[in-house]
C-alpha cells in the first residue's frame, strides 16, 4: 500500500529516479568522468576558461613514472594517476626521430615546438598519443574539465548528506526518544538543550564547529550533522509522547518489558513514518549547507571537487561572456535538493494515512 502510493506521486517518482542517478554517479564517478585523475585535477593552463563545447586536441608526452597500476577498486576510490602530461596543439608532424607541433597558447596564439620522440612515448603513435577531447561543460580558469569536476563532486554532496543524516538521526532519535519517554527533570534538560542549540543559527554554529574541528572533508560531515540534530529531536520527542499513552505501550510495561525494549522494539518502529520525511528534508539541507561552507571557504578545501567550491571558483564569470562557468554546479545543486524536497513531500503523502 505505501509503495503503491509512493508511486503514483509524479514528483515523488522524479526524486527518486534523480536521486538513484546521482547515487550511482557518486559510486562510479571515475569511470563516468572525462578527467579520471584524483579529483579531476589535471590543469592545462593554455585551455582556461573556455566555453561549453570548446574541443582541442591534446599531445599526452610520458611522465616517466612507470606503467598505470591502478586496480578497479582503487580507481572506484580515488581515480587513476595521471602517467601523462598533457599539451594542447592545433597540428603536429614527425620529422625524422622528432614530433613538430604547433602548440596551442591561447584563442588565436600558437607557437612551433619540437619533442624528442623518446621523451614522449616509446612507440609513439598519432592513435595513441594525440587524441581529440571536447569538454562539453567547458573549462575552469586553471584548465580543469567542469563536467569531471561536476561529476566527481556528486560523491562530496551525496556524502556529505548522507553522513549528515546519519549523525543527526543518532543523536537526535537518542535524546528525542529518552525525552519522550521518561519526561520530567531528563525531558527539561534535554529540551534545554535543544532550545540553546536551536537559538544559534545554523551557518554560525558550523562556523563554530568548524573553527573548532579545522577545515577539512571529515569536519564538514560532523559540523553540519552536529547542528541539524534538533529538527529530530524535537519531532520524535513528540510522537514518543503520543504514542507512550497507547494501550499496547501499558502492555508492555505489564508485561515486564524493560524500557530500552519498549522504546527501540515498540516505539520506534512506529514513529519512523515522520522521521523519514524529515530525513529527507535534512539531506536537501546538508548539501545546501555544504555547498554554502566550500563557497565561504570553510568547507571543502581545493583540490577536491565541490560544487559550493566550483561556484567559487568561477562566480566572477557570471558577469562577463561565459557565465555557465558558475551556473553548472548550481543547477546541479539545485536539482539534487528539488529531488530530495519531492521525495519527502511524496513520502508525507504516501504515510499520511488519515489523509
Amino acid at each position: 500500500m505505501f509503495r503503491r502510493r509512493l508511486l503514483k506521486n509524479k514528483g515523488a517518482v522524479f526524486g527518486l529516479v534523480i536521486i538513484a542517478l546521482a547515487f550511482l554517479t557518486a559510486v562510479f564517478c571515475y569511470f563516468l568522468a572525462p578527467d579520471n585523475s584524483p579529483n579531476a585535477n589535471r590543469i592545462i593552463p593554455e585551455i582556461a576558461n573556455h566555453k561549453p563545447g570548446f574541443s582541442i586536441k591534446l599531445l599526452k608526452i610520458d611522465k616517466q613514472i612507470g606503467p598505470d597500476d591502478n586496480s578497479f577498486f582503487r580507481t572506484l576510490a580515488g581515480g587513476k594517476r595521471d602517467i601523462y602530461d598533457y599539451v594542447p596543439i592545433t597540428g603536429y608532424s614527425v620529422v625524422n626521430d622528432s614530433l613538430i607541433v604547433t602548440k596551442y597558447v591561447d584563442e588565436g596564439v600558437t607557437e612551433k615546438a619540437g619533442y624528442p620522440l623518446i621523451a614522449i612515448v616509446y612507440h609513439f603513435t598519432p592513435q595513441k598519443n594525440i587524441v581529440q577531447q571536447t569538454f562539453w561543460l567547458g573549462t575552469d580558469k586553471f584548465g580543469r574539465d567542469i563536467l569531471s569536476r561536476l561529476i566527481i563532486g556528486t560523491r562530496v554532496s551525496l556524502s556529505v548528506g548522507l553522513i549528515t543524516v546519519v549523525i543527526s538521526l543518532t543523536i537526535g532519535i537518542m535524546l528525542g526518544a529518552l525525552a519522550g519517554y521518561f519526561k520530567g527533570w531528563i525531558d527539561d534538560i534535554i529540551m534545554w538543550l535543544i532550545n540553546v542549540i536551536w537559538s544559534i543559527p545554523t551557518l554560525l554554529l558550523v562556523f563554530a564547529v568548524t573553527l573548532l574541528l579545522g577545515k577539512g572533508f571529515w569536519q564538514v560531515f560532523i559540523a553540519v550533522g552536529l547542528t541539524m540534530w534538533v529538527n529530530v529531536a524535537r519531532l520524535v520527542r513528540g510522537q514518543v509522547l503520543a504514542v507512550r499513552e497507547l494501550e499496547y505501550i501499558e502492555a508492555t510495561r505489564v508485561l515486564g518489558y524493560s524500557n530500552a525494549r519498549t522504546i527501540v522494539l515498540h516505539i520506534l518502529p512506529n514513529i519512523l513514518g515522520p522521521v523519514m520525511v524529515i530525513a529527507a528534508s535534512n539531506f536537501a539541507s546538508a548539501i545546501v549547507i555544504e555547498a554554502g561552507l566550500s563557497f565561504l571557504g570553510v568547507g571543502v578545501q581545493p583540490p577536491q571537487p565541490s560544487w559550493g567550491l566550483m561556484i567559487k571558483e568561477n562566480y566572477n564569470f557570471i558577469i562577463t561572456n561565459n557565465p555557465m562557468l558558475a551556473l553548472e554546479p548550481g543547477i546541479a545543486i539545485m536539482l539534487l535538493v528539488l529531488a530530495f524536497n519531492l521525495l519527502g513531500n511524496g513520502l508525507r503523502d504516501a504515510l499520511n494515512v488519515k489523509g
